[in-house]
């Protein structure tokens, strides 16, 4: 009885569960690689507000980006928050070590369809 439930049991509420677990360790994993975020009110947090943070932003998520494809998965919800950010084909493609091209193809097109922007524009984003 437990085999074939084991076998059988439609999984995937229980995969969404485990890859959204494993997203969020990875952001985590990448913000314990760069340190933490100073705190409010502090002359390290104001050194960090307006393009630092940006920084900070991309920095996190290209680690993200780099974990995750360690893991296997699918990295797509951090890449179109490094592209909302302005990190550039090339340096994403940098960070999962791959050609500017090659990430393109990958993840250009769904990124274009999420935000809803034609495809003769992308290079505005």
């Amino acid at each position: 009885m437990l085999i074939e439930k084991a076998c059988t049991t439609d999984i995937t509420q229980a995969v969404t569960a485990a890859s959204l677990a494993a997203v969020n360790e990875a952001s985590r994993q990448a913000d314990r690689i760069l340190g933490p975020r100073p705190l409010p009110e502090t002359p390290d947090w104001e050194a960090e507000q307006g393009d630092p943070a940006i920084q900070r932003d991309i920095a996190t998520g290209l680690l993200q980006l780099r974990i995750e494809l360690g893991l296997g998965l699918d990295p797509f919800g951090t890449v179109l928050g490094l592209r909302r950010w302005g990190a550039t084909w090339e340096l994403i493609a940098r960070a999962a070590g791959v050609s500017r091209q090659a990430a393109h193809e990958r993840w250009g097109k769904r990124v274009r369809e999420t935000l809803g922007i034609p495809e003769n524009a992308e290079a505005g984003l």
